[in-house]
Parts: structure tokens; C-alpha cells; sequence
């Protein structure tokens, strides 16, 4: 917590200093948003999709089914991968 605490007193200088530096933080905190914002999903989705595989080859007969569960966790998981975005897209140009 401490490092943190420094970061952000070194660059209040900077910031206050010169505008160019504080869009170029701007830019470094947005891509940093939305790089946080797409592991958990990339996770989920793995995550999901394993389970699914391994679902469907001990129970075969129930693979439709699972199928379906799948897909739908898939798109529950991506639509935060998507809120991360916007919240990137948002940052950037706000």
C-alpha cells in the first residue's frame, strides 16, 4: 500500500506540470482498466468451458443440455468482458 502512496505522490508533480503527461496517464489508467476488466472473463470463460467438456464426458447423454448451460454462461461471462470496454472507451475519451 505504501508503494502505491509513492506512485501517486511522484506523479502529482508531473500531472500538475504538464497536460500532456496527465493524457498520457489518463491513457496508461484506461488501458490498465480494461486489461483488469478482460482477465476475470478470459478466467470464467476458461473455467466454464472445462467444466463443460468434463460434464460432457462423464454424462454424454446429458452433452445437449450442457451445451446449452455452456453458451449461456459463456455470453453472462463475455457481457462483463463488454462492461469492461465501455468503462475503457469511457475513460479514454471522458
Amino acid at each position: 500500500m505504501e508503494a502505491i502512496t509513492q506512485l501517486v505522490a511522484a506523479a502529482e508533480p508531473i500531472v500538475k506540470d504538464a497536460n500532456s503527461t496527465g493524457a498520457g496517464l489518463t491513457a496508461l489508467g484506461a488501458g490498465l482498466a480494461y486489461g483488469f476488466a478482460a482477465i476475470g472473463p478470459a478466467l470464467g470463460i476458461g473455467n466454464i468451458v472445462g467444466k463443460s467438456v468434463e460434464a460432457m464426458a462423464r454424462q454424454p447423454e446429458a452433452a445437449g443440455m450442457v451445451r446449452t448451460t455452456m453458451f449461456l454462461g459463456i455470453a453472462f461471462t463475455e457481457a462483463l468482458a463488454l462492461i469492461g470496454f465501455v468503462v475503457f472507451i469511457l475513460l479514454k475519451f471522458a
